[in-house]
């Protein structure tokens, strides 16, 4: 069967975008969900449990307290509160931990450790899912149960003041509201003046029943300075301040009414060591949770340590809290503290309560619930309760009823808190059987396309898929039967839900066909490659073409690198792949150098063969005239055969040395920031230098870092551009300046801080105009095609702006990884790729494996807690969704997009370079 290259390429996407999808299904599973209560019919509470008495207990718990106030803190960690700094700069709250009626933990949050989600996690208890992510962006309103939902059912008056995200997700439940932009992070004041601006009016007003401040001051200084920014402690103050006003009111208020009022002070996520949230590390997920009434009292002497809870569990004590039902997604169980002062009765029906909610929604999710230990422990503990009901309704007080209360009380919190593991256990499981089917179907495909290339790219434009020959046909029912076989054996042994197996047996089937149809077409592609014999060839146009030893190496990696992102180990630590790539790439061209400089094929000492075109060679001999009029390589870099001694003495070693030099660069960039999971907390040069002690070292590595990045950019840009560079490159170091980073050597003290709104502008003025003069020199070039020299300059402006761009994002720390980008990008293109001739293919590979690195050395990893939020809000002075996100994509991705535009522009350069070496060698054939 023939198809053409358009139709072959057209089937191979559908098939890997039904794969991919497949396999994020399995990978993303369907977060737990109760379909037994909606937003406009709620479930009747379930009745006190009895034993052979009738219970007059059928409706919900009256509400604990009258009021209720939840501040939030964005990115408040738990050492914030409960470690050093909370107790030099909370004095109040740490009053009130240490002494005062309150009850205090940690509580840990789950991935992902981003606003929206936490959120959700606190309102609903359940376990939002990494879609959540992109939502966050923009986030739609909650649909789910949640206790905003229903205490606005119950007739409570809510207020909000705080992040807007809050009025997305719950639009029109409250009854007067406040939203503040969340992600322009350079405002850390008046962001949380809005809020508190609305208090003293507020607190002395009696028509809310919750009060909801979020406060992001804290989140944001985070982003812009890190965790250990001097800003943090006066934050921090400030929000102490604002505990202590509300605490007040709230008593003040109490002593009137005679009715206890609950204040939460609770974080959504933390912060990592540079600032940033939403990877899996301690300082992201663990949060400070206090729960401040009258209502806990605190006898003398009474040390109340910080328990470790779920975030989770959040949900379901406000709701007992406030007299409501706990949100029916809710996977969190009752923060016991917080009830244990209440009589005996009330507290197992609140347990009772909460467990019945647990087991129900371990029934609808997990199909073999009754083997589960925590639904074995729900039945024990509902009959001894029953039990201890029938004795209290009888009046009898004596020892036993007290000992079975305590009994039962120990039997239900032990099944809350298995029943919340089982539940969250359930969110992290993955479906590896549609994972494997996905992963199966796309390597298949992958497959198919790498050995198609040399036909899909031929004069003809068009292939053979074998799918009608005999052979063919047997070995496609053979393997569709086996797969047939395999699906029927799996769908029918698991016990946990899988989405493949839950689809009709017939789109199965088609999967199964279709699997089984590619598999024979690859090893039909195969057999075919192996009896041409081209199997080996490195260009099959040129069958006597083979690989080298760089080549082997460069697929090596690269399938390995591949290969090595099915193991999450490997996706966490994927800078230790490519830093041992890149090291092992240098080592493989220092043997080349050397291999070529030194000894020939048959290991005989030789004079050096390869050269840059610029050196000094002499005139080549006659007999190679002839022949390279013949056999023109407009792919490679033209050379002329030269001898090493002629060289000058520079240029010699430098083409040498070249290999060891890139090594040591890579070193020294290694040191500079630690990435990864396993290693991030270990100090390094880059938190040395940011520290607020060695601010003066880092403004004169800011400064020479500047420079360097002129004289390595500069030298094939036009006058305008140079002009534009240099001024662009002092903006640069003005707004460092400006907002406090680095300093000037007139300036000795950070005073004078600003936004530096104008000198990041004045930046942005200059990059659209290198970025313009380059584009203007790109359509000239087409007009006038035969001048390839106007388009390699163009496309080195739009390069060497785009440099500019990323010295302006780039903290001044990150400035060295700048400089030695551009120092390796010319040290390879002068001493590596031109002198050993590589050809286009191995150019590119170099540039992405280098690529990738750098996109390590700038302190980034797989974790979304290393994109550096703030670089998208350079120049801004107020929230722009498309400029700061496309800052902030450009800034975490700088690497590979400086790799990727000087490889358009070097082998533009070299393409120009090689039609002029035609023209003369044409000329010359002819003369």
């Amino acid at each position: 069967m023939r198809l053409g290259s358009g139709t072959f390429a057209a089937c191979c996407v559908v098939i890997e975008v039904l794969g991919v999808a497949l396999f994020l299904r399995g990978f993303f599973p369907t977060p737990v969900r109760s379909s037994a209560r909606t937003e406009h019919q709620a479930e009747p509470p379930a009745p006190e449990p009895s034993a052979g008495a009738s219970s007059n207990w059928t409706k919900l718990p009256p509400p604990l307290f009258r009021k209720v106030v939840i501040m939030l803190i964005d990115g408040l960690r738990d050492d914030f509160v409960f470690g050093s700094k909370g107790v030099k700069f909370m004095p109040y709250t740490t009053y009130l931990v240490e002494k005062g009626a309150s009850h205090s933990f940690v509580a840990e949050a789950k991935l992902p450790t981003v606003t929206m989600p936490r959120i959700k996690a606190l309102m609903t208890g359940s376990l939002p899912g990494f879609i959540d992510v992109v939502r966050n962006l923009n986030s739609p309103a909650l649909l789910e149960d949640n206790v905003i939902t229903q205490a606005k059912a119950a007739g409570k008056r809510i207020i909000f003041y705080g992040d807007e995200t809050w009025v997305k997700l719950f639009p029109r439940h409250f009854v007067e509201y406040d939203g503040t932009t969340s992600f322009f992070v350079s405002d850390y004041t008046e962001v949380d003046d809005n809020v508190t601006r609305h208090l003293d009016k507020v607190l002395k007003r009696g028509d809310w029943d919750v009060l909801i401040l979020h406060y992001l001051g804290l989140d944001h200084i985070g982003h812009v300075s890190g965790p250990s920014s001097p800003l943090i402690g006066h934050k921090l103050r400030e929000m102490d301040s604002i505990l202590m006003k509300i605490h007040t009111s709230l008593l003040s208020e109490e002593r009137e009414t005679l009715v206890p009022n609950l204040l939460v002070l609770c974080g959504d996520h933390g912060m990592s060591e540079t600032g940033g949230h939403g990877a899996s590390s301690v300082e992201e997920l663990n949060t400070a949770l206090i729960l401040i009434s009258s209502a806990f009292e605190r006898k003398p002497g009474d040390i109340r340590r910080p328990k470790h809870v779920q975030q989770t569990d959040l949900a379901a004590t406000l709701a007992i809290g406030l007299g409501l039902p706990i949100p029916g997604n809710s996977v969190g169980s009752l923060l016991f503290p917080t009830v244990e002062g209440r009589p005996v009765r009330e507290q197992l029906r609140f347990l009772h309560l909460n467990a019945v909610q647990l087991s129900k929604l371990l029934q609808e999710n997990v199909p073999s619930y009754t083997k589960e230990p925590g639904f074995e422990q729900f039945k024990m503990s509902e009959r001894l309760h029953g039990n201890w009901i029938r004795l209290y309704l009888e009046e009898n007080n004596s020892e036993v009823l007290f000992n079975l209360g305590a009994k039962v009380r120990r039997q239900y919190l032990d099944a809350l808190r298995t029943l919340s593991l089982s539940l969250s256990r359930q969110v992290a499981q993955y479906d590896i059987y549609s994972m494997l089917v996905g992963t199966v179907m796309v390597l298949e495909v992958l497959a198919l396309l790498l050995l198609s290339i040399p036909q899909a790219l031929s004069s003809e434009a068009e292939l053979e898929v074998p799918l009608w020959s005999p052979v063919f046909s047997l070995l496609f029912y053979l393997m569709f039967l086996v797969l047939s076989a395999l699906h029927v054996i799996v769908c029918t042994s698991t016990e946990s839900s899988c989405y493949f197996c839950g689809l009709s047996w017939l789109t199965a089937g088609g999967v199964m066909a279709l699997i089984s149809a590619l598999l024979c077409a690859v090893g039909s592609a195969l057999a075919k490659m192996f009896a041409d014999g081209k199997f080996l060839s490195k260009n099959p146009a040129h069958p006597k073409a083979r690989w080298s030893e760089l080549d082997v190496l460069i697929l090596l990696g690269t399938t390995g690198h591949v290969l090595s992102l099915g193991a999450s180990s490997f996706i966490e630590e994927e800078h230790q792949t490519w830093y041992f790539l890149i090291n092992t790439l240098c080592l493989a061209l220092c043997h080349e150098i050397y291999r070529n400089c030194f000894l020939r094929d048959d290991c005989e000492p030789q004079q050096c063969s390869h050269v840059e075109e610029g050196f000094v060679s002499p005139a080549p001999a006659l007999q190679d005239r002839s022949i390279r009029c013949n056999m023109l390589e407009p792919h490679r870099v033209s050379k002329g055969p030269t001898s090493l001694d002629t060289l000058r003495g520079y240029e010699k070693w430098m083409v040498l040395a070249s290999p060891w030099v890139i090594l040591t660069c890579c070193r020294l960039l290694r040191s500079l920031n630690q990435t990864g999971v396993q290693w991030a907390h270990r100090p390094d040069l880059g938190h040395w230098l940011t520290s607020s002690d060695h601010k003066a070292e880092l403004s004169v590595l800011a400064a020479l870092s500047l420079i360097l990045i002129f004289a390595l950019v500069q030298r094939r840009c036009s006058l305008t551009s140079k002009v534009a560079m240099a001024l662009g490159l002092l903006g640069v170091y003005c707004y460092r300046a400006a907002i406090g980073n680095v300093l000037f050597p007139w300036q000795r003290d950070s005073k004078d801080i600003s936004k530096g709104v104008i000198e990041a502008r004045f930046v942005h003025v200059f990059v659209l105009g290198i970025l313009f003069t380059g584009t203007k020199d790109l359509l000239k070039s087409q007009v006038i095609a035969a001048d390839f020299t106007i388009k390699t300059v163009g496309l080195w402006e739009i390069y060497s702006g785009l440099v500019l761009l990323a010295a302006l994002l780039f903290r001044p720390h990150n400035l060295p990884v700048l400089v030695f980008s551009l120092f390796i990008q010319t040290i390879m293109t002068k001493f590596i790729w031109k002198p050993l001739r590589h050809d286009a293919a191995e150019i590119t590979i170099m540039h992405y494996w280098f690529g990738q690195a750098f996109f390590y050395f700038q302190g980034n990893s797989n974790s979304i807690a290393t994109v550096d939020v703030s670089a998208g809000f350079v120049g801004l002075d107020t929230y722009m969704e498309v400029p700061a996100m496309f800052l902030t994509a450009f800034a975490t991705f700088a690497g590979p997009v400086l790799w990727a535009s000087h490889l358009v522009s070097f082998l533009s350069s070299e393409t120009s370079r090689g039609h002029q070496h035609n023209k003369e060698e044409t000329l010359a054939c002819c003369l």
